[in-house]
Parts: C-alpha cells; structure tokens; sequence
C-alpha cells in the first residue's frame, strides 16, 4: 500500500542543547543574567542563546551545549542517543516537557555554579510543527502521528513523527542530529509528510 502525501515541510536539524528554568539559569550564570539571543530559531519567539554549558555525565563530558531561549517552567536537556552513549546515561524518546521518570544523572556546569538534575534528560520525539491552517490543509490535529519521507541518495521513511499544532508555529519537522545525519539531510531540505 502507497503512503499519501499530505504536504512538504522543510527540515530544522535540532542539535544538542538545553533549556532552562529561570532557578537553574541564576545558579550558572548569576541571578541577574539574562540570555543573549544570538539566532532567532524557525520557531517564533526561540532563539539560540550565546550562553553555553557543561554537561558531565557518569562516562563523560560534553562541552559548549548551547542554551535556547526563553527560559522555561522547567530544565530540559535534548541530547542525541550518541551524546547519550558519551555521557553514559539512557534517556527515553519522549514529547517535549514529558519528564516524568525521565533520566538525571547529568550535572550542569555554568560559570558561576552547578545543577544536578534529577531528570529532564531526554530524547526528542521526532515531530512536525504547523500551524491549525496547515494541519486543516493536511487532514491532521494536534498529537496526530505522520511519516516523513526524505529523498536523496539514503533515502528513507520516519516513522511516528508526532504533530504539533499551534497558532504561533511554522510549519517545520524537527530531527536529531543522528535521524538527519541517518537521511544526509541539511537544515532546510525539504521532506514529505505522509499518511
């Protein structure tokens, strides 16, 4: 049976990174900091702070995680399952803000302090943002699960892709580091979302 396609969406390479709440943000950098905004990233109102930290796991370091702003309710760490390995963690695949039970294990290092997290250490769900005219167009809804198709010479299909619908996204499929590199995709190359 042949997948239908239900739209294009460009692809946004979601690199290591963290995401602070605004109690973890004054421990590292000094209770009067605010971030830097460096890049306004494809999703309005984020952006890629000049801010970076440390994160030290049980097997290993990994140095200069940048921050993405604004602060949040609470910390989050999106790693890669490489980075996972490096660090000596096993963080599960999980939807953006979904901590519950999620791995600690990692220490944040800042410049004027340190966070030991008690979890918020995951692996992002693959997933596509759009907009509630984009999801109307394609058929979809919030939490609807798609495939993305992406040509090239490794070409292949992701699977349970989720959908994320608001009215301040663009339309945008978010990939790790490991998936793009899986499919030799650059951020901007554009995928289909299938049935």
């Amino acid at each position: 049976m042949t997948d239908k396609v239900l739209g294009k969406a460009p692809v946004g390479i979601s690199n290591r990174h963290i995401h602070l709440s605004k109690q973890d943000m004054d421990k590292l950098f000094g209770s009067s900091h605010e971030l830097t905004n460096i890049k306004d990233l494809s999703q309005p109102g984020q952006f890629a702070a000049d801010e970076t930290v440390t994160l030290v796991g049980p097997k290993g370091v990994i140095s200069r995680v940048r921050v993405l702003g604004p602060t949040r309710a609470k910390t989050q760490v999106e790693i890669s399952r490489t980075d996972a390995f490096g660090l000596g963690v096993r963080p599960p695949v999980r939807d953006s803000g979904d901590h519950a039970g999620s791995t600690g294990q990692v220490t944040i290092v800042g410049p004027a302090g340190a966070v030991t997290l008690q979890d918020g250490v995951i692996l992002a769900k693959r997933h596509v943002h759009m907009t509630p005219a984009d999801a109307e167009r394609m058929g979809l809804k919030d939490k609807s699960i798609v495939k993305i198709r992406c040509a090239g010479p490794r070409a292949l299909i992701f699977d349970e892709v989720l959908v994320r619908v608001h009215e301040d996204f663009a339309l945008d499929v978010h990939l790790d580091t490991d998936e793009a590199n899986a499919a030799m995709l650059n951020n901007g190359d554009e995928v289909e979302i299938l049935a």
